[in-house]
């Protein structure tokens, strides 16, 4: 596990957060209890809180926001994927505990299960502010990318319906916004979590 969740200096740099990583390889029983708590919580909040936004593709939001705090509270590679494990764990016992009711529909548990290893794919070679900000926003287009295909798929199959609309019209509105959502859930985030700064300015700050 030391070798996969090794520390990744570009997030490290850009991170707001007081962060409880060393510089070292070795993960701390703290971080990784740290990424697990998060998970939790990222789970809940996608299953419990309704932000009564009739915008289909907003739920990412609720997904992204709270694993990008994760990953700049821990900035190692892998990371992500150690959040998506727990949120999914925990996600899956509330759904079966009866917790939540519709809250996280087929579209919301892809991209919780997605998000996780696209952070980790997209932000592996970050380097600098902006490349983590492409990062994050590449990885919340792609999630909510996937929970369209996965919600589209369903519909068309008669699975999940399509809220009175005709699959066609409901396709065509919901890749628009889903796309638009994903890009800005992922540019907030990376904005409330990480730094903004250039490599120069990084250079020249006081240590």
């Amino acid at each position: 596990m030391a070798a996969t969740l090794s520390l990744n200096p570009g997030l490290q740099d850009a991170s707001r957060l007081h962060r409880l990583t060393r510089n070292s390889d070795s993960i701390t029983g703290s971080e990784l209890g740290t990424l697990v708590g998060i998970g939790v919580i990222a789970a809940a909040v996608s299953t419990l809180v309704d932000l009564h936004l009739k915008v289909p593709g907003h739920a990412i939001l609720k997904v992204i926001f709270p694993m990008s705090a994760g990953l700049a509270l821990v900035p190692r590679r892998g990371a992500g994927t150690v959040l998506c494990v727990s949120a999914l764990a925990t996600a899956l016992s509330l759904r079966f505990a009866g917790f939540g009711g519709s809250g996280l529909g087929f579209g919301a548990l892809t991209s919780l299960t997605a998000i996780g290893p696209l952070l980790d794919w997209t932000l592996r070679h970050a380097k600098s502010s902006r490349s983590v900000y492409v990062g994050v926003m590449l990885a919340g287009l792609g999630a909510n990318l996937a929970a369209l295909l996965v919600r589209g798929t369903l519909k068309g199959f008669g699975l999940e319906h399509a809220g009175g609309r005709p699959l066609s019209i409901w396709l065509g509105q919901a890749a628009v916004s889903y796309t638009l959502c994903g890009i800005a859930a992922g540019l907030l985030s990376a904005f409330v979590w990480f730094c903004a700064r250039s490599q120069d300015a990084r250079e020249e700050s006081p240590q």
